[in-house]
């Protein structure tokens, strides 16, 4: 009931610091385009001809439906944490009654309201005069899309705030943000589709398929742009709850043994 409470001002908070930090918000959102860059390589590519079943139109819906879901999805939580530690103000997060799980999760939260600002309405311009006919027709998978999305920016919340949390015990915990972005980038369909990277890699994209980073792009984005049947639908939103579940586990988890270490350390 305290954090309800708390929530109004936590948003409060968290808009102050989005609008106080603009500079650094807009070099987090710059950052989170380089689905523009795919986009304009393999259009060029499907302009010769259709490549595999993808033809220009579904790479131009693809790749601004993962430039909604990652700008919707986002979030910079770990690197936020691993300066708090070095700086000491960690230290004075632990003190407020409020679990800094949703302190920083409000703060994240906060942003998503400036990213659609910019992202959605560029996204849906392009879509309307090229793209729009490769999304989704179906009124159940419109219905889920926002659902998806929301349990894809639990899970990236849950995995940035894990790694956050190494910084507890790791003095170059920045080195593991750059590993964990890079395997996103690879396995989460955020360079391209993942059947396309399976006709060239099939090992590769099954491994990626039995980690958590499709649930944040892939699959999202496939409920928004490919016509499904309901079970794969309802399969597809099940595998993305699993993951949220046990990335929220696995943060919490990795708090508490740090907060831990953190406190014998400073004791």
């Amino acid at each position: 009931m305290r954090t309800l409470r708390a929530l109004p001002t936590l948003w409060r908070v968290g808009v102050a610091e989005t609008v106080a930090y603009r500079a650094e918000f807009l070099v987090w959102m710059l950052t989170t385009t380089i689905p523009l860059i795919m986009l304009a390589l393999w259009t060029s590519v499907a302009n010769e001809g259709p490549f595999q079943q993808y033809n220009s139109a579904d790479f131009v819906a693809y790749f601004l439906a993962v430039l909604i879901v990652r700008q919707l999805t986002s979030n910079w939580v770990a690197w936020q944490m691993f300066e708090d530690i070095r700086l000491g103000v960690m230290s004075m997060r632990l003190l407020r009654p409020i679990h800094p799980f949703w302190a920083y999760g409000i703060s994240q939260a906060a942003a998503l309201p400036f990213r659609s600002l910019i992202a959605i309405p560029v996204s849906l311009a392009l879509l309307t005069s090229s793209g729009v006919h490769s999304l989704t027709t179906s009124p159940l998978q419109l219905a889920l899309i926002l659902p998806s999305i929301a349990l894809a920016w639990v899970i990236s919340f849950g995995i940035n705030f894990a790694l956050g949390a190494v910084g507890f015990w790791v003095t170059q915990a920045m080195a593991l943000g750059g590993v964990y972005f890079s395997l996103y980038t690879l396995l989460s369909g955020y360079m391209m589709p993942l059947d396309i990277m399976y006709a060239r890699f099939p090992t590769l994209t099954k491994l990626a398929w039995a980690t958590p980073f499709p649930s944040m792009v892939a699959v999202p984005v496939r409920i928004l742009t490919a016509n499904l049947e309901t079970i794969e639908v309802l399969r597809l939103l099940a595998m993305q709850s699993a993951w949220a579940v046990l990335c929220v586990m696995i943060a919490s988890g990795v708090w508490r043994r740090g907060l831990r270490h953190f406190e014998a350390v400073g004791g």
